[in-house]
């Protein structure tokens, strides 16, 4: 039924609690799962890029250790998916935008998300987010 399932990560306990029901459901369905951890590099990083500015070595380094933790962070969660195809995805931008553009880039057919954050009424969590755009089928998997 599933052919490519989007899971978002950032490695706390409830999301391997939602990367864990997505990894189930990519085994039964022999979908190729689609990992997701979002990060960001600092406000600042664009606009010296933008303006062609030099960049300090130390705040290079910074920049590289905020997008290397993530494909880190990510090899160990792809390292879970014994015997499913898994394809990682380190994306430089909000979690909610990072998911929903892998899901859209990789026509998905379903994104797995965790439920924590559904109970606040705060506008942005996470799942709330993913829930209003989601461009597929959606399990809010309960994680809390």
């Amino acid at each position: 039924m599933f052919q490519r399932i989007v899971v978002g990560t950032d490695g706390s306990e409830t999301a391997n609690a939602a990367l864990d029901i997505a990894l189930g459901m990519a085994r039964e369905n022999g979908a190729t799962l689609h990992i997701v951890n979002a990060f960001r590099q600092p406000s600042s990083a664009a606009h010296v890029a933008v303006a062609g500015a030099a960049v300090s070595a130390d705040f290079a380094q910074a920049m590289a250790v905020s997008g290397e933790a993530s494909k880190e962070l990510l090899e160990r969660a792809a390292a879970r998916a014994k015997g499913v195809n898994v394809e990682i995805h380190s994306v430089n931008d909000s979690p909610p935008d990072a998911v929903l553009a892998v899901a859209q880039a990789v026509d998905a057919d379903l994104i797995v998300v965790g439920n924590k954050g559904m109970q606040r009424k705060v506008f942005g969590s996470v799942p709330n987010s993913i829930a209003h755009k989601a461009p597929c089928n959606l399990l809010i998997a309960k994680t809390t």
